[in-house]
């Protein structure tokens, strides 16, 4: 069966921890893709707010 686990935060650092602390729970044969977003809104007084997102499919 195939899944998808899906992550989303504000800081890649904290991004890139949670992706490669799930990937150790996962068999490296299982691992099929990662999408890898990010996105930028602006906000009142030139402050941007960072959204960085992964997609993890793998069989199950």
């Amino acid at each position: 069966m195939i899944q998808v686990k899906v992550f989303d935060y504000e800081h890649e650092k904290d991004l890139e921890k949670d992706v490669n602390r799930f990937l150790k729970t996962i068999d490296d044969q299982n691992l099929l893709d990662i999408k890898y977003h990010v996105a930028v809104m602006a906000e009142e007084e030139d402050e941007q707010i960072y959204c960085f997102s992964a997609m993890v499919l793998y069989k199950k």
